[in-house]
């Protein structure tokens, strides 16, 4: 079998009862942390934007916040965009980073117009979760000058087409449809960031969806799409060796994601936590002489080295800044969502905190990369006393994981601005107990934002 059939064989025989429940239970962490943090978007001009166009579409699929039902392609980009907008989803880090519940938004469009359960929701995100995550230890697409949302054209379409009852040939049809137009330049997430951040991975779900539909009525897609003349790993990201696929006895790669405990780019979480550990010791914030940051070559890369990342604009680019989130946590004590003001982003002191900070590889941080995601801050005051602090995994690592209460509290923080507390309680009542679920109205009705 080629790549594309091997990946349809897996997704036509994977079933939710082949799911353990640490599984199934891990995917309900995600859900309820990516639907606070899509809620927490709501009024986000890409958001807005993503609305406005779904309302152009007719269909079944309710657009998360509202009561508004479009098509699932649009509800799926509507949906991710608000999902993806503050950088607050979870994470994985392999050979190419990715956020795995950026296909969320476009799987629960999909099962709503489908009347699937939750029980199919589950195992259709599971499903998607391990196609992108083993595409992302097979190959890079970064140092190649493409985006990471590129692999979402094929887990996206797995999913979905798992959820629309594709048989094996459809759905390589529509890996085929998919992979073909869903190439992304990495020049998303270079310089100063704009809006397109968010509804970049969406866009490519939108498109996996259409893909779907299209295979489902008898459309045929370019094959081999991944081993081809002119296929993707040709022209896109060199050979893929994929591993085996989670089962019965190889684990599920959604275990191995994290989720995200401060609003920034993940090889930042870390730094952050490293810097909320020393601002009690400091005496004084302001006279701080020198502040040396040692971390390894990926973060340095994305989120470094960029001339705007040392005097962002934009909350996109303040987010994937870690100059930037070093120097507010060390001045505000705390690295949340209202760290991300203007005039904070402006402020002369975040500035000046900034100017004196030096960002540095650590080899064998570079090595360690990215079993652990180490950081080293070095602060030396006037006196010429030093401060020092190492965080090497992160709290919302898999390997150092948020509790199911500590998930909640971050729902019910992200959402409070949007749902009463009777609201919230039913949104989480409904998702820990989403095997039950075979009606979306409930839900649905329930993730309302009210005027």
């Amino acid at each position: 079998m080629n790549l594309a059939q091997r990946l349809s064989h897996y997704t036509h025989q994977l079933r939710y009862s082949d799911l353990p429940s640490v599984v199934i239970r891990e995917s309900k962490k995600r859900i309820i942390d990516s639907l606070g943090v899509g809620i927490s978007a709501f009024h986000s001009r890409p958001g807005k934007i993503a609305r406005k166009i779904a309302e152009t579409g007719t269909g079944i699929s309710t657009v998360l916040g509202t009561r508004l039902k479009t098509s699932a392609p649009l509800a799926g980009f509507a949906n991710g965009s608000l999902i993806r907008y503050w950088d607050y989803n979870d994470t994985y880090l392999s050979k190419e980073p990715a956020h795995p519940s950026d296909n969320l938004g476009a799987l629960l469009a999909v099962a709503e117009a489908e009347k699937k359960s939750g029980k199919d929701l589950i195992a259709s995100l599971v499903l998607a979760y391990e196609i992108q995550c083993r595409l992302c230890d097979a190959a890079s697409l970064r140092v190649r000058g493409w985006d990471h949302v590129t692999y979402g054209a094929f887990s996206v379409a797995l999913g979905a087409g798992k959820l629309m009852n594709l048989s094996q040939r459809e759905l390589e049809h529509a890996l085929g449809l998919s992979g073909i137009a869903s190439i992304a330049l990495r020049q998303t997430r270079v310089g100063e960031i704009s809006d397109w951040k968010a509804p970049a991975f969406a866009n490519a779900a939108r498109n996996a969806v259409f893909s779907c539909e299209l295979a489902r009525l008898g459309m045929t897609g370019p094959a081999p799409i991944f081993e081809g003349e002119k296929g993707f790993e040709r022209l896109v990201s060199g050979p893929i060796r994929l591993a085996k696929l989670g089962g019965e006895k190889i684990p599920f790669k959604l275990l191995e994601t994290y989720i995200k405990f401060y609003p920034v780019e993940y090889h930042a979480q870390a730094a952050v936590e490293a810097a909320l550990r020393l601002r009690p010791r400091i005496r004084n914030i302001h006279k701080i002489k020198k502040i040396e940051v040692d971390t390894y070559e990926v973060a340095i890369e994305i989120i470094v080295k960029d001339p705007e990342k040392w005097e962002p604009k934009s909350r996109e680019t303040a987010d994937h800044s870690l100059p930037f989130v070093v120097a507010r946590s060390l001045l505000d004590g705390k690295l949340t969502l209202a760290q991300y003001t203007n005039q904070k982003i402006h402020d002369p002191k975040v500035l000046a905190l900034m100017r004196k900070m030096r960002v540095t590889e650590d080899k064998k941080m570079t090595r360690q990369y990215p079993a652990l995601l180490p950081c080293r801050i070095r602060m030396v005051e006037n006196g010429g006393d030093v401060l020092e602090e190492l965080v090497e995994i992160p709290r919302g690592h898999y390997k150092n994981p948020m509790t199911e209460d500590e998930i909640n509290q971050k729902f019910i923080h992200l959402t409070a601005p949007y749902f009463s507390k009777a609201q919230q309680d039913r949104v989480l009542d409904q998702i820990w107990h989403l095997e039950k679920l075979n009606r979306w109205e409930s839900l649905m009705n329930s993730l309302v934002v009210s005027p």
